[in-house]
């Protein structure tokens, strides 16, 4: 009986060893894509009344984002309920339904099987109220208007010509038929009656359908276009495998018109200007954020100071202000300044009036804090000194304690070397209130001596920032020195002497580029040079004759931007609406360009031959596409493990 327990045992042993060589690996995964076996209404029902919808799979299904895929046209005031029960998708319209009118509710490719994650495709379910199905569709894309940047999940509407259309129908009245962008920025919009349409683009923030809000980003076309199609046929390639194709069929198709709307979506001028907020992060400084750009300053006065005291230090639009206290004595007997502010705020009509606020701020830090902080640093700084002198046991040079007084931080930009036709800021850390040229010096090296050259030292925009001028020399070496308290802050603060060294380029380590910009518009062109990042690294307007000229161009790869100026003011204009004035156009090189060392390039552009849609290089753009949902060959990869473990297992028996 014993030895009958043992064998058995034994026997287990071999069966669990024997499987251990080829366990079971769950069989053949599901691979096919869920069908429609039914719908409720029907598909192309007409007349239909029902406002639920059901559309029966012959598996079970989900929907993968379906608040940003699924949309419904006409589009609903009321969202409707979209949602996946089981081996059904059930719909729930709570708009009331208009007569005579086709529905779509496009799921692009939301619907995938519930188990593999299997992609249905894109499906389209539709219905009419009337006795006709409306087919036509009307497809394009959406792009930002100043960098043609393809936006994704921008609404693209149409409004058919008729009586009810106006200039300003976006202001009142929703789109009549709706689609929505994908990652490329591209739109596709089904069931449209034939006839004639205008297009337009809402980034319609608050859900109403309509332009309601300053923020909300909106494009349109100025013409009208009629829907046409006709029969075509296009190329699709049959696979024998990943690598290999088999045969090219010709497939007839209904070719939709028009196919190549291109909406340039913009901003408009004249947000909504509010105070976003205020800090005072030390005694000396008060600063205020505005949510949009001003015409002027603030007016302010003080309560409990003289408002003359204020030295303003604003950005370039007036959207961001900091105020210099420059009254110290006020600053160290009082934490809070109190005082009233005028400026330009947008009331409930969209008009701006003028606006006062009282405003009353205690700083982050305190004038005590300070000192004290200050007072810590001297004497952490003395103990320092005192134990290097305990180590040396010789008596330290003459230092002065660099707590015990404040400087007026400056800074060079750019340091170490600088191109031929560069020059040199130098930057302080508050606005300049006075500044001594003659206790300024520049030398050129001449052999081992440094002889004096002739420069001037001019203020920029910013108050904070002077510029170095000077008739540089190629491959010679500078030195330019700015004596103690030559320059002197609007806080009393005086520099330390300042000394900077630099060397000029030579020519030889640049490369020039000329490009020609062919476009029949007599207008002003404006054209920039762009990094891999797609920021501005030069700028042009161009001639006459649309040349722009770029010397001592760094070498790399650059690519190219330009806009035409219609208003002469130097920077690109967005558009208007209620005006119906376009953005300015913007174009872009569709490929890079590469300067070399030594090297002139002659690049003609005529932006007009390659529409915007494919214009901008797909390595600068940011806005990549949607990642295509395609079914996971996870059969093939199954089969590929099971050959390669026969393989591996017959090696080993060899």
């Amino acid at each position: 009986m014993k030895s009958r327990h043992i064998f058995a045992g034994f026997a287990l042993l071999l069966i669990a060893a024997c499987a251990s060589i080829g366990a079971p690996d769950g069989g053949i995964y599901d691979e096919i894509p869920p069908k429609v076996v039914s719908s409720y209404p029907a598909d192309r029902a007409t007349n239909n009344t029902e406002r639920k919808i059901k559309i029966r799979f012959d598996e079970y299904v989900k929907l993968e984002n379906a608040n940003e895929k699924v949309i419904v046209s006409p589009p609903q005031i009321e969202p409707a309920n979209i949602r996946a029960d089981g081996k059904s998708v059930k719909v729930t319209l709570y708009d009331s339904l208009k007569a005579s009118t086709t529905y779509t509710i496009d799921f692009g490719d939301a619907i995938v099987d519930n188990n593999e994650g299997n992609p249905m495709g894109h499906y389209t379910y539709s219905f009419s109220t009337g006795e006709e199905i409306d087919t036509m569709e009307v497809s394009g894309a959406v792009l930002n208007a100043a960098d043609l940047e393809p936006i994704k999940g921008i609404l693209v509407g149409l409004y058919p010509i008729d009586s009810l259309f106006n200039d300003t129908i976006m202001r009142h009245k929703p789109f009549a038929r709706v689609s929505r962008t994908n990652g490329s920025g591209k739109f596709c919009i089904k069931g449209v009656k034939p006839g004639q349409y205008r297009a337009f683009a809402l980034e319609d923030k608050d859900g109403n359908f309509l332009l309601s809000q300053k923020s909300e980003r909106i494009a349109f076309l100025p013409d009208t276009f009629t829907t046409t199609c006709k029969w075509d046929v296009r190329m699709d390639t049959v696979w024998r495998d990943s690598t290999h194709y088999d045969s090219i069929r010709v497939v007839p198709y209904v070719h939709y018109f028009p196919d190549y709307l291109v909406l340039n979506a913009f901003l408009e001028e004249g947000q909504d200007q509010h105070l976003l907020k205020r800090e005072r992060p030390d005694p000396d400084v008060i600063r205020f954020y505005f949510t949009a750009p001003a015409d002027s300053l603030p007016i302010i006065k003080g309560l409990n100071f003289d408002e003359s005291c204020l030295v303003a230090d604003a950005s370039l639009y007036n959207d961001t202000i900091t105020y210099w206290i420059t009254d110290t004595a006020f600053t160290h007997r009082e934490d809070t300044i109190r005082f009233e502010m005028t400026f330009l705020e947008t009331d409930t009509t969209g008009v701006l009036q003028p606006h006062t606020e009282l405003i009353e701020e205690a700083p982050k830090l305190t004038w005590e804090k300070l000192q004290k902080e200050k007072e810590k640093k001297i004497q952490e700084w003395q103990k320092q000194r005192e134990k290097q002198l305990r180590k040396s046991k010789v008596p330290l040079t003459a230092e002065a304690n660099p707590y015990e007084n404040t400087f007026l931080e400056i800074s060079a930009k750019p340091s170490g070397s600088i191109d031929p036709n560069q020059n040199v800021h130098y930057i302080a850390k508050q606005p300049i209130a006075k500044v001594d040229t003659t206790r300024m010096h520049l030398y050129i090296k001449e052999d081992s001596f440094w002889l004096p050259e002739p420069f001037l030292f001019l203020p920029d925009r910013d108050i904070k920032s002077y510029t170095l001028y000077a008739e540089w020399e190629q491959k010679r070496q500078y030195r330019f020195t700015i004596d103690s308290a030559a320059v002197v802050g609007v806080m009393g603060d005086p520099c330390r002497t300042i000394r900077s060294e630099f060397t000029v380029k030579s020519e030889d380590d640049y490369g020039s580029l000329f490009v020609h910009v062919i476009l029949p518009d007599t207008a002003q062109v404006i054209v920039q040079l762009l990094n891999k990042s797609d920021k501005i690294v030069a700028e042009l307007p161009a001639e006459k004759d649309g040349r722009a000229d770029f010397f001592f161009m760094k070498p790399t790869e650059y690519y190219l931007r330009c806009f035409v100026d219609y208003d002469g003011n130097g920077v690109w204009s967005t558009g208007n609406y209620d005006r119906g004035l376009q953005p300015e156009p913007v174009y872009y090189f569709p490929k890079p360009i590469t300067v070399k060392a030594k090297w002139d390039i002659e690049q003609d552009w005529a932006p007009l031959e390659i529409g915007r849609m494919w214009q901008k290089p797909i390595e600068i753009t940011k806005q990549k596409p949607d990642k295509e949902k395609n079914v996971k060959q996870r059969n093939k990869e199954r089969l590929q493990q099971k050959q390669a473990e026969r393989e591996q297992r017959r090696g080993s028996r060899e």
